[in-house]
């Protein structure tokens, strides 16, 4: 998959795109904070028959450009739906990780215009609180002093399971990789966008499409409690958890979650 771009607004997106051999659904992966579109590598090749894959870069991270950096997630949703537009396509399946999930609840209160399915994981549908903004504001000051790598570090212990420093360290070392790459600017700015984002709660009940919430099993920042509330909430919301997985499943015991995303994709809009 050759590195593709488009423009909206004023911005250039970076995406890879996955076609698929018949006409199919397109699964839109929205990567999380603060990495680009490379998490998403094993999912894409992963994906079954008669689906397409598209992973981007959101404005200011990997390799789509900004023209400010006043983020917010109600940006980075809007931006989301225009590249739907310009790339003309008719049958989206999101699928959003942490921030990426933060981005498609946004999305999906927007607009639900040709997304007929979401996937949410490890991420949750209420705003910070007090102590949640402190501590990015925190993280803000921590970089700005310079000290990225201590930032660095304390993430990468925050959004592993124990068993993945042993298990999987090509997972951590992409990590440290897209972070390391990721400018100090856009960190800061997304911190700001996460710590002012709102509360998407009082809209789960208009999510009638298909809608799997994963979750993994030793994830630290996002509690069983977050996850109930998407599964109460959404009607009909289907749930998986991925064992021997932190905040970042998807990287750390891929087999499982592409097992469980497959599984979805092949029931609800491949039979």
């Amino acid at each position: 998959m050759e590195p593709l771009s488009t423009k909206i607004s004023d911005i250039s997106v970076s995406y890879l795109l996955k076609p698929s051999a018949k006409a199919g659904p397109t699964v839109v992966f929205i990567h999380g904070f603060p990495f680009n579109k490379s998490m998403w590598q094993s999912q894409m090749e992963s994906l079954p028959d008669g689906v397409q894959g598209l992973v981007f870069d959101i404005r200011g991270f990997g390799e789509s450009t900004t023209d400010h950096r006043f983020f917010s997630i109600d940006l980075f949703a809007r931006d989301l739906i225009e590249l739907i537009k310009a790339l003309g396509l008719e049958t989206c399946i999101l699928c959003g990780i942490s921030m990426g999930g933060y981005i498609a609840l946004r999305a999906l209160e927007l607009s639900q215009d040709n997304i007929k399915g979401v996937i949410l994981c490890d991420t949750n549908c209420i705003a910070d609180g007090n102590e949640s903004k402190l501590k990015r504001f925190t993280s803000i000051q921590q970089i700005l002093n310079g000290q990225k790598n201590e930032f660095t570090e304390a993430f990468i212990k925050n959004v592993f399971a124990e068993s993945t420093f042993g298990d999987n360290p090509d997972a951590i070392s992409s990590v440290r990789k897209q972070i390391s790459s990721t400018a100090d600017e856009t960190i800061c700015s997304a911190l700001l966008a996460l710590a002012s984002r709102t509360d998407t709660s009082a809209s789960l009940a208009n999510i009638k499409i298909p809608t799997l919430v994963i979750r993994g099993e030793g994830d630290k920042l996002m509690s069983e409690e977050h996850t109930r509330q998407l599964i109460d909430g959404i009607p009909g919301a289907e749930y998986e958890s991925v064992p021997n997985s932190g905040h970042l499943p998807n990287l750390e015991n891929p087999w499982h979650f592409n097992k469980t995303l497959n599984t979805f994709l092949n029931k609800h809009f491949l039979a």
